[in-house]
């Protein structure tokens, strides 16, 4: 249980007090807006992996956000799961009674990349027009 007279930060770990220690005696030293030196911010964020993010920056009077850059960063590049690509589609057109190609009721094309999300609804549309549409966006020709 903690006392009246007792600081929260005392209840925290030996590693996290040796690390604020470091950071007075530099703030005590240190020239008017110079930075944090890089040995001082790597023991922060070695903290912060053991103790959470939040206790750590508030525990040594750091920027969360700083901190949380540093950690991410330290971490490594996230892996970004590669989306799954269609290498064939295959539209099956349905025969009208008069044997001719019959109009698309409704059709929906979505793409996502980089650069967004596309997304074209079509309804009515004959299928020729629908093969001409997707071979112009395919080829770059629209």
């Amino acid at each position: 249980m903690m006392s009246a007279n007792q600081h929260p930060s005392a209840l925290v770990s030996p590693s996290i007090d040796q690390v604020r220690q470091r950071l007075a005696r530099w703030r005590r030293n240190r020239q008017k807006g110079s930075r944090i030196p890089e040995p001082l911010w790597k023991a922060a964020v070695e903290v912060a992996r053991r103790h959470g993010l939040n206790a750590t920056a508030r525990a040594l009077r750091l920027d969360y956000y700083d901190l949380r850059q540093r950690l991410e960063a330290a971490a490594g590049p996230a892996r970004v799961r590669k989306p799954s690509v269609a290498s064939f589609v295959e539209l099956v057109p349905a025969a009208s009674p008069t044997g001719t190609l019959a109009a698309v009721a409704e059709c929906v094309l979505e793409r996502e990349g980089t650069r967004g999300r596309l997304r074209i609804e079509l309804k009515g549309i004959a299928l020729a027009e629908l093969l001409a549409l997707s071979r112009a966006l395919w080829d770059g020709e629209a």
